[in-house]
C-alpha cells in the first residue's frame, strides 16, 4: 500500500499540530513530532489515558471496545482491551498474544524515523553521516542529539529503548570506572523501575559481556591504527591499588600520517613482588608487542619504576632503549636533596597546617584574621609523602598567611601556651622556608611543562635538565647553607639519572629527538664537542635510513638515480623546443633546485642551518608544514618525537586507589578490559 494511500491517523482526533510539537487535547502535554511517525503520540495515548480511542483499520495498534460475554459475573458491563488488528481481521476475545505485539511496537525507537539501514550501516536521512550498526542505537541517537537536536524529543518519554538503557549503563561503567556489582544494587533497580517503564534490569554477566563486546570492537580499531604507523613508542607505567595488588599497564604513543601525536592503552598485566625483576617485566613487555604485532616498530619504552627495573644494560635482548620518566627522576633528584633540617622544617609545617585543618577554633579564627588582615581567604595546604610538588604549594600558602597564622598562634583565646609554642615555627626556619620555596617552584615549573598535552616529547628533557643544573640550580650569594646544599645534591643526582657526563650522550634517545625538535635543533647547552658527536650521529641516522629504504623499495630508488636524463639520448638541438626553460630542466634535471631533498647529508645540513622557530610552536605542527622539505627527516622525527618525556596519565596515585576500593573482586583479566575500554574512549 502506498503511503499516500492512507487515511489520516484517528490519533489526530486527540492531537493538534503547533509547529514541530503537537499538543494533547486531553492533558496539554506537548510531544516532539517529526518524520510524520505518530507513535509517540499513540505511546502518550496508551500510557496516560487508558480510554477508548478507535484508530484506523490500517494501523498496528487498535484500541477496541469488547463487550463482556461473562454475564453472570458482570452484566452488561464492559471492559477495554488492547489488541493488534490487521485489516480484514476479525477482532478475537483472547488477546494477549496481540498485545505482545503492540509491547514490541511502542519499543521500537524513533531515531529509525531519521536512519535507514543499509547492509551493516545506518545512513541518517538528514546529513547523510554513515554510521556502523551493530544491533545499538546509542550511536544514532548520539549524532541526532549533538548534529540534529531540534528533532529530539523533550516529552519525557526518552528516544531510548530497554536494549539502549542497557548499553548506556555498560558505557556509563567504563567511562567513570564504576564496580560491575552497582546494577545488583537495590538503590540503583529502584531508579531504574522508575524512570523506564518495565524495564529488565541486566545482571553482572549482561554488563561484562556488553564490556567484551566493546572491548574487541575498540582493539579491532586500535590494531587498524597501529598498522599504519611507521613507529611506537611505548610506557610501562608501574602502579599499585592496594598493598598486594601491583600492576603494570602498557601504553603506546605514535604520530599518524598527519602529524597528530596518538596514545593508547595496550594491556594491562597484574605482577608481584617476585616478578617485578628486569627479565619478567621486559617478557611481559614482549609479549604485549608481539600480541598487538608491533615489535618491530619500538622506538623507545619510558617506564616510572622506582627501582628503575629497566634498564638498557640488563635487557640486551629487546631491540628498544629504556628511558626512566622525567617525572620519577626529578622525584628522585629532590628525595636525594633534602638534608635533615629541611625534612624536620617540612615536618614541622606540615603539623602546623594539620593543627589548622583538624581544629575548627583555629580555622574559623584564621579565616577572621584573614578578615581583618587583607588576606586571601585561602585554606592552609598538606603536602603528601608520594609527592614532592605538594611541599612547594604547603610552603607558598604559608609565606601568604605567615601573619595571620602568628595572630591566631598567640591570641589566647584560641590557642593556648603550650600548644603554641609546639605549633610555632622559628624565624630563621621562616627564613629557610622563604628562601627554599622558589627553588621547589622552579622545579614543579619543570615538571608542569614536562606533563602538559602539548609537551609530551622527550624531546624536551635535556634542554630543561641542563637548564635546571647550569642556571636554576647554581647556589647564590644570599643562599642559606641548607637551600645551597640542596641545590648541589639535586644537580648531582640529575647528572647520574640523565647520564649528562656520558661519553654515549648523543645515542639518547631524548637527545636525539631535541636534535629532530626544531626548536632545540641547535643544542646550544651542550658543548661544541657535544654537538659535533649529536650531529654526526643524526647523519648516521638518516644513511642507515637510506640503506633500508634502498633494501625494501630498490625499484623506487632506481627511478629517483634515473631522474636526470642521458644527454646523449636528447633530441637533436634542431628538434628540441626553443624554450630556454625548457632546455635548462632537460640538461640539469628537474631535480636540480631541491637536490637536497634527495641527499642526505644536504638535507642535514640545511635543516640544521634553517632558522628555529620560537619555543611555543608545536614541533608537530612545524613538521607537518616542513616535512617535504626533509622527507628522511620528517620519518626520523615521527620515529622519535612520538617518545614521551613523562609517563602517559598515570593510575599510580588518585585513580589507583579509586579502582582498588571498588573494584578488588575483579579478575587481572576484567581489570586489562575495563581500563583499556576507559583509556581508549
Amino acid at each position: 500500500m502506498k503511503r499516500t494511500g492512507r487515511r489520516r491517523s484517528s490519533v489526530w482526533d486527540c492531537f493538534e499540530q503547533v509547529g514541530n510539537f503537537v499538543r494533547c487535547m486531553k492533558c496539554d502535554a506537548k510531544l516532539k513530532y517529526c518524520g510524520g511517525a505518530t507513535s509517540s503520540m499513540i505511546n502518550h495515548m496508551s500510557r496516560h489515558h487508558q480510554s477508548p480511542t478507535p484508530l484506523d483499520e490500517d494501523e498496528k495498534p487498535v484500541i477496541c471496545t469488547v463487550q463482556c460475554i461473562e454475564e453472570e459475573r458482570s452484566v452488561g458491563s464492559d471492559i477495554m482491551q488492547v489488541a493488534v488488528m490487521s485489516p480484514n481481521i476479525s477482532l478475537s476475545l483472547n488477546p494477549p498474544e496481540r498485545d505482545c505485539g503492540e509491547r514490541k511496537r511502542l519499543k521500537r525507537s524513533s531515531v529509525w524515523d531519521i536512519f535507514v539501514k543499509v547492509d551493516n550501516e545506518v545512513h541518517c536521512t538528514m546529513c547523510d553521516t554513515k554510521l556502523k550498526y551493530r544491533s545499538s542505537t546509542t550511536s544514532m541517537m548520539y549524532h541526532i542529539k549533538n548534529k540534529h537536536p531540534d528533532t529530539m524529543p523533550n516529552d519525557g518519554v526518552s528516544l531510548a529503548t530497554h536494549t539502549e538503557v542497557t548499553e548506556l549503563i555498560s558505557r556509563m561503567i567504563e567511562k567513570d570506572m564504576l564496580p560491575i556489582s552497582m546494577v545488583t544494587g537495590d538503590g540503583f533497580r529502584e531508579l531504574l523501575a522508575y524512570t523506564v517503564h518495565n524495564y529488565k534490569m541486566p545482571s553482572a554477566g549482561d554488563i561484562i559481556r556488553l564490556i567484551e563486546g566493546h572491548f574487541h570492537e575498540k582493539a579491532e580499531e586500535l590494531a587498524v591504527q597501529l598498522g599504519k604507523v611507521e613507529k611506537v613508542a611505548l610506557t610501562a607505567d608501574f602502579w599499585t591499588a592496594l598493598p598486594f595488588q601491583r600492576y603494570i599497564t602498557v601504553f603506546c604513543s605514535f604520530i599518524t600520517e598527519d602529524w597528530q601525536g596518538r596514545s593508547a592503552v595496550l594491556q594491562t598485566h597484574k605482577v608481584s613482588d617476585s616478578h617485578t625483576t628486569t627479565d619478567s617485566v621486559a617478557e611481559k613487555l614482549l609479549k604485549t608487542v608481539q600480541a598487538w604485532g608491533i615489535a618491530g616498530k619500538v622506538t623507545a619504552c619510558v617506564h616510572n619504576h622506582a627501582q628503575d627495573a629497566l634498564s638498557a644494560h640488563a635487557c640486551a635482548h629487546v631491540t628498544w632503549d629504556y628511558a626512566t620518566c622525567f617525572a620519577t627522576t626529578l622525584q628522585f633528584a629532590v628525595s636525594d636533596g633534602l638534608c635533615e633540617d629541611l625534612v624536620r622544617i617540612i615536618a614541622a609545617a606540615g603539623k602546623l597546617v594539620k593543627h589548622f585543618n583538624h581544629s575548627l577554633l583555629a580555622s574559623e579564627a584564621l579565616e577572621q584574621k584573614q578578615v581583618q588582615m587583607c588576606l586571601p581567604q585561602h585554606k592552609l595546604v598538606q603536602s603528601s609523602k608520594a609527592r614532592w610538588d605538594t611541599i612547594c604549594d604547603m610552603f607558598e600558602r604559608l609565606l601568604e598567611q605567615r601573619w595571620a597564622i602568628k595572630a591566631v598562634l598567640s591570641d589566647r583565646t584560641v590557642t593556648n601556651r603550650q600548644e603554641a609554642q609546639t605549633l610555632e615555627i622559628e624565624d630563621d626556619c621562616w627564613q629557610i622556608i622563604e628562601n627554599f620555596t622558589p627553588v621547589l617552584a622552579t622545579l614543579k615549573w619543570a615538571t608542569t611543562v614536562m606533563s602538559a598535552e602539548t609537551e609530551v616529547s622527550i624531546s624536551n628533557i635535556y634542554p630543561i635538565t641542563f637548564s635546571l643544573i647550569q642556571t636554576h640550580l647554581v647556589p647564590k650569594e644570599n643562599d642559606v647553607e641548607q637551600v645551597s646544599e640542596f641545590k648541589l645534591k639535586v644537580q648531582k643526582s640529575l647528572r647520574n639519572h640523565m647520564e649528562v657526563d656520558s661519553n654515549d650522550l648523543a645515542s639518547k634517545p631524548a637527545l636525539i629527538a631535541s636534535m629532530l625538535d626544531p626548536r632545540h635543533k641547535h643544542l646550544s647547552f651542550l658543548t661544541p664537542t657535544g654537538r659535533l658527536a649529536a650531529k654526526v650521529k643524526l647523519h648516521e641516522l638518516v644513511s642507515k635510513l637510506d640503506v633500508r629504504n634502498a633494501t625494501v623499495c630498490p625499484k623506487d630508488e632506481q627511478q629517483e638515480t634515473l631522474i636526470t636524463p642521458d644527454v646523449s639520448q636528447v633530441a637533436m638541438p634542431s628538434q628540441m623546443k626553443s624554450d630556454t626553460k625548457n632546455t635548462m630542466m632537460l640538461l640539469l634535471g628537474d631535480n636540480y633546485s631541491s637536490s637536497y631533498a634527495t641527499d642526505s647529508e644536504a638535507q642535514v645540513d640545511y635543516y640544521l642551518r634553517d632558522i628555529a622557530p620560537s619555543l611555543d610552536i608545536n614541533p608537530l605542527d612545524w613538521w607537518r608544514v616542513n616535512g617535504p622539505r626533509f622527507p628522511k627527516l620528517a620519518t626520523l622525527a615521527r620515529h622519535y618525537l612520538c617518545v614521551p618525556g613523562v609517563a602517559l596519565p598515570s593510575l599510580l596515585s588518585e585513580a589507583g586507589q579509586t579502582f582498588a576500593t571498588m573494584r578488588t573482586r575483579l579478575s587481572p583479566e576484567h581489570v586489562d578490559m575495563m581500563i583499556f575500554v576507559n583509556r581508549n574512549a
